[in-house]
């Protein structure tokens, strides 16, 4: 039994901290860029399960929808596409097919968007904790009651667990909350 946990906590440790330069296809273009967004292969989605809680019928939604399609989704150290995703990757392709572009390493991403506190929590915000070193090491998309999806290396697939979890909960470092608004605003001054 302690073998089992020892080696579930090192696969968990190693669960991203990527630096890979990969970028999603598409990838968001800023406003008013002609540059077309290169071609993606069409993920193979998963049904995805409604979370238990009711989310807003808006972009948050179908974030959340886009995030929960892809359980199932290899975990691939470094990976940034529907073949297979790292934490950070993951992240980022699920934001980048809603027009919102993130930085590639989970360091820029905790770096991104409003800080908010664990008790403020609403569907699409970033959760990030540390499993490697200090500070945020591994990333994660808060879906709703207490639940985030992500892609962790334990299990080597994307899938949804408790952001209160023992071994989460002990390692909850931050969030922060990342908008269309904000981002298409941002684009637009020049």
């Amino acid at each position: 039994m302690k073998i089992l946990i020892v080696l579930t906590a090192a696969a968990l440790a190693s669960a991203c901290a990527s630096s890979g330069a990969n970028r999603p296809r598409p990838f968001p273009t800023p406003a008013g860029s002609s540059a077309p967004a290169p071609a993606a292969p069409a993920p193979t989605p998963a049904t995805p399960v409604a979370p238990r809680a009711e989310l807003p019928q808006d972009q948050d939604q179908a974030l959340i929808a886009t995030a929960l399609s892809f359980r199932g989704t290899p975990y691939r150290n470094g990976g940034s596409d529907p073949t297979g995703f790292d934490c950070s990757g993951f992240t980022q392709w699920v934001f980048a097919q809603h027009g919102i572009a993130l930085p590639r390493e989970v360091e820029q991403q905790f770096k991104v968007g409003e800080k908010i506190k664990q008790d403020d929590l609403k569907p699409g915000d970033l959760v990030f904790f540390q499993t490697e070193s200090r500070g945020a090491s591994h990333v994660g998309i808060f879906v709703a009651d207490d639940q985030f999806v992500h892609a962790p290396s334990s299990r080597g697939v994307v899938r949804v667990e408790y952001v209160n979890s023992t071994y989460w909960g002990r390692r909850f470092v931050g969030a922060r909350r990342v908008s269309l608004e904000r981002e298409q605003h941002a684009d637009n001054v020049p």
